[in-house]
């Protein structure tokens, strides 16, 4: 029997029409799911090679760690992941100075997500921003987006950017965020951040999502402020590629 779902398979990596063999998944269905499962275990498990990015990044790097010891003591303990240990704090001040913008790159829940996009991404943000005095830049393991905040207030940045690996879905184990936020400092709250989720080839990508940062980053700095008080006002012209909307005819797209 013809299934007219599978042809819209080819447009997303969600998990639809996957069929059915009597009451249960079909086997092959069922291996791809324990597949997936097992990738985005690992994704969470898996240690950042901080070395190997830092060859990537090709620039000076501060390598930090938050104040959870280990992987295990990370998952347990969300509050370690969002201070930096003592000894990562002194370094990070010894390098204080007067900076428009840290850009703070940190593990996550997925750090396979830091080593495929992170240096591709800045490798199109940065050359934008010529003009703007940037603190230097940051790797922290076992971190949290709010570690960001504590990196910023150490260096003497007015505002940061966190580069994190968000947690794995069962179809993206390789997805990155982007936390901004203008003001940072230790207690600050999520209201004050603007996200950009999934960066990756397969989903938000990299010009694009530069595109997107820099617009808050200049807004930002022209109002003073970031959160919920700033919307992405960008037009889908800078952001968008000509692929369109599979779902309308070119008739009624018109």
């Amino acid at each position: 029997m013809s299934d007219d779902w599978q042809v819209l398979r080819q447009f997303t990596a969600a998990r639809i029409a996957q069929g059915k063999a009597g009451v249960s998944l079909p086997t092959h269905e069922h291996l791809r799911f324990q597949l997936d499962h097992a990738r985005a275990r690992d994704a969470v498990h898996k240690a950042l090679d901080v070395e190997k990015l830092t060859a990537q990044l090709n620039a000076p790097v501060l390598a930090l760690t938050s104040q959870a010891g280990d992987r295990a003591s990370y998952l347990k303990r969300p509050d370690w992941g969002r201070r930096l240990s003592a000894a990562s704090k002194e370094i990070a001040e010894r390098h204080r100075g007067d900076y428009d913008l840290a850009l703070v790159i940190v593990d996550g829940l997925s750090a396979l997500a830091i080593e495929e996009n992170a240096a591709a991404f800045l490798g199109c943000l940065t050359p934008q921003l010529t003009d703007w005095s940037l603190a230097p830049l940051t790797i922290v393991t076992q971190g949290r987006v709010a570690v960001g905040d504590e990196v910023a207030q150490c260096l003497g940045a007015r505002m940061v950017l966190v580069l994190i690996g968000e947690r794995p879905g069962l179809s993206a184990p390789d997805s990155m965020g982007l936390y901004f936020t203008y003001g940072p400092a230790v207690g600050c709250t999520d209201e004050r951040r603007n996200c950009i989720s999934n960066v990756r080839p397969a989903g938000l990508r990299y010009p694009q999502a530069a595109s997107r940062q820099l617009y808050l980053l200049r807004e930002a700095w022209r109002r003073g402020l970031s959160g919920v008080s700033l919307k992405d006002e960008s037009t889908d012209a800078d952001t968008l590629d000509n692929a369109g909307n599979f779902l309308l005819s070119d008739e009624s797209s018109l």
